[in-house]
C-alpha cells in the first residue's frame, strides 16, 4: 500500500512537472519566436532598403527596372554615378527676363566650347575652375546674361561609394540581393516596366520580396505556420517587401 502510494505521488509529480513544462513552453515559445523574428527583420529591412536604393538608381539611369539580379549587380560594380554640382542661382530679375536653368546651362556650355577651341588660350579641359574663371571674365554672352558665378557641372562618382558611402565594395555588394538568414536565397524580384496610369502615363514599377519561409524557416515550425496563416487571413503579404508590381506606391516597404 505504501509502495503504491509512493508510485502515485511520483506519477502525479511527473505529471505536474510535464504540465508545467508545457505551460511555460506555450508562453515562452511564441515570445522567443517573435524576438528572433524582430531581430532578423531588422537585417532583412536593411537589405531591402539598400536594394531599393540600387533599383531606383538603375531606373534613373536606364529608364526601367530589371528583374535580373546579376544585371543589377553588374550595374552597381561598373556604372558611374552622375551627379550635378551647382554653384550660384538665377535671380528673380533674370527669371523675369526669360532666362531659365536650361538656357543658362546652354550659354555656359557654348562659352566653354568656344574657350577650349581657342588654342591660344591653352586651357586645360580638366581644370574646370580655370575654365569657368575665364568665361565669367571674358565671354560676351555670359557677361550679357550676368552669369558670372553661375556654374553647373555633371561629374562621375564611384557608384558604390556614392550610394552606400563605402558600406559595400565590389567584392561584397553581391549580398545586397540576398535575404539575410536565408541560406543564400535571393529576393524575389518582379517588374512591370509597361505599367500605365489611368491617364495613360507609363510608370515602371517593381517589387522585391522576402517571404517569411526564407528567413524564419529554422525557427519553430508551428509558430511560422501560424504567422503565415494570420497574414494571409488579413490579406497581407506573408513576409517583407518593397514596391508593388500592381500599382505605384513610391517603392514603399510593407513595414513603413
Amino acid at each position: 500500500m505504501k509502495a503504491s502510494r509512493i508510485i502515485v505521488i511520483c506519477v502525479l509529480f511527473i505529471a505536474v512537472v510535464v504540465m508545467g513544462y508545457f505551460c511555460v513552453t506555450s508562453v515562452t515559445t511564441p515570445i522567443k519566436f517573435e524576438n528572433s523574428r524582430a531581430e532578423r527583420e531588422v537585417a532583412v529591412i536593411k537589405h531591402l532598403v539598400d536594394f531599393r536604393t540600387a533599383m531606383v538608381e538603375y531606373h534613373h539611369q536606364n529608364g526601367r527596372f530589371t528583374a535580373d539580379a546579376d544585371s543589377l549587380l553588374l550595374f552597381l560594380k561598373t556604372a558611374p554615378k552622375k551627379e550635378l554640382l551647382k554653384e550660384g542661382s538665377l535671380t528673380d530679375k533674370q527669371l523675369e527676363a526669360g532666362l531659365t536653368e536650361p538656357k543658362a546651362v546652354k550659354i555656359l556650355n557654348e562659352a566653354k566650347k568656344k574657350a577650349l577651341k581657342n588654342k591660344k588660350l591653352n586651357l586645360d579641359p580638366n581644370d574646370m575652375d580655370a575654365l569657368y574663371a575665364y568665361i565669367w571674365e571674358n565671354d560676351a554672352d555670359v557677361k550679357k546674361n550676368n552669369l558670372q558665378g553661375f556654374r553647373r557641372d555633371t561629374i562621375e562618382l564611384n557608384m558604390l561609394e556614392a550610394l552606400f558611402h563605402g558600406e559595400y565594395t565590389a567584392e561584397t555588394v553581391d549580398t545586397i540581393v540576398k535575404i539575410p538568414y536565408g541560406n543564400g536565397l535571393k529576393f524575389e524580384i518582379e517588374v512591370n516596366n509597361d505599367y500605365k496610369t489611368s491617364q495613360g502615363i507609363r510608370v515602371p514599377i517593381f517589387e522585391a520580396r522576402a517571404p517569411f519561409e526564407a528567413y524564419l524557416s529554422d525557427l519553430n515550425k508551428q509558430e511560422l505556420v501560424n504567422l503565415i496563416d494570420r497574414e494571409k487571413k488579413l490579406d497581407h503579404y506573408a513576409g517583407l517587401k518593397v514596391g508593388d508590381v500592381y500599382a505605384p506606391n513610391n517603392n514603399a516597404g510593407n513595414w513603413e
